[in-house]
């Protein structure tokens, strides 16, 4: 199978392109830098497309001919404090470069025969203790706004043989890299302990971390990838979350345990990381209880469904040599 993918060189799309090459598929990797992504290991030896996704080029005639699509650009929501330009940044880094990947499948030829968007949980917004599926509504914040609108635009992609699948990615644990890549070095530094961050609801009062966090192992993303992209009855919406999220203090707290670090009961009042980071605290101090129902109903079997497991392979002593997804069944 020949994949195309916009967002390749991320977290998820470095891992994806290496699973895809271990089995024989053959990834395109839409790139702005194609010289200096082709000098790292990981991608020696695969198609690289230069281009900007956020922009119509000569890029999207390399789609056609391919056998699926995955789109997986988007700016970081979390590299900067959200002013209104990099609000603009982070939707229009998502809503355009889903429009412009569209409209390469749609022209193609031979158009491929799954398209399969890299969205994310913060469809749902912040909803409390409510237990969140691939049918409850979506939130009205800004991040809800932002992937409603990003869902929209890869919609036109469904039809004339191309199938739509959209993974709502939850936060994805990773060695070094991503959400662990920071809060690793805060865990193992902060003077007296770690402490959970967030209230939940309390804007003033000290953090006790009792908000929902919606979490997944790296190797599970991947492996949800895969059978978005395999599964012929894998349409529409599928959470891309561990079957057992936990509350921001139960995972600081198993953090904390797999650094041996002590930890805080309480941290820092939500108003304190609001006025460190601005507007992207809402989306550290507020969470959802997502449940992957799509994914198990297709059959995935997660290798991480407990965060303990999770981040002992990540983190501990005798963590795993290989984070493979298990294979899945095709339709």
């Amino acid at each position: 199978m020949r994949v195309f993918i916009a967002g390749g060189t991320g977290l998820i799309g470095t891992r994806l392109v290496g699973e895809l090459r271990s089995r024989g598929d053959r990834p395109v990797v839409l790139t702005r830098r194609a010289s200096g992504v082709g000098d790292r290991e990981e991608f020696r030896g695969v198609e690289l497309v230069q281009g900007d996704p956020t922009r119509p080029g000569d890029w999207q005639g390399a789609v056609d001919g391919c056998d699926a699509v995955v789109n997986l650009a988007g700016s970081n929501i979390f590299s900067k404090r959200w002013s209104a330009e990099v609000r603009r940044t982070i939707r229009e880094s998502r809503v355009r470069s889903t429009e412009h990947l569209v409209d390469a499948t749609r022209r193609a030829s031979r158009r491929p025969s799954a398209f399969v968007l890299g969205s994310a949980i913060g469809y749902y917004g912040p909803t409390g203790d409510e237990e969140l599926t691939e049918s409850s509504p979506p939130g009205t914040d800004f991040m809800a706004e932002v992937c409603k609108e990003w869902e929209a635009a890869a919609g036109p992609a469904s039809g004339d043989g191309t199938r739509l699948a959209i993974v709502r990615t939850g936060v994805v644990l990773a060695r070094g890299e991503g959400a662990l890549g920071v809060m690793t070095p805060i865990f193992k530094w902060v003077p007296g302990g770690a402490a959970p961050i967030g209230s939940g609801s309390v804007p003033f009062a000290p953090a006790t971390g009792r908000q929902w966090f919606s979490w997944i192992h790296l190797a599970d993303i991947v492996g949800i990838f895969l059978m978005a992209l395999d599964r012929a009855d894998a349409l529409g919406p599928i959470n891309g979350t561990a079957p057992r999220p936990v509350r921001n203090v139960e995972f600081g707290r198993a953090l904390a345990r797999v650094l041996h670090r002590p930890f805080l009961p309480v941290g820092p009042p939500d108003v304190a990381l609001r006025v460190v980071l601005g507007g992207v605290a809402e989306a550290v101090t507020r969470g959802q209880r997502v449940l992957p129902g799509r994914a198990t109903g297709l059959g995935y079997q997660f290798r991480f469904p407990e965060v303990n497991e999770a981040l002992e392979d990540l983190l501990g002593s005798h963590r795993s040599a290989r984070e493979t997804p298990r294979p899945t069944s095709t339709a």
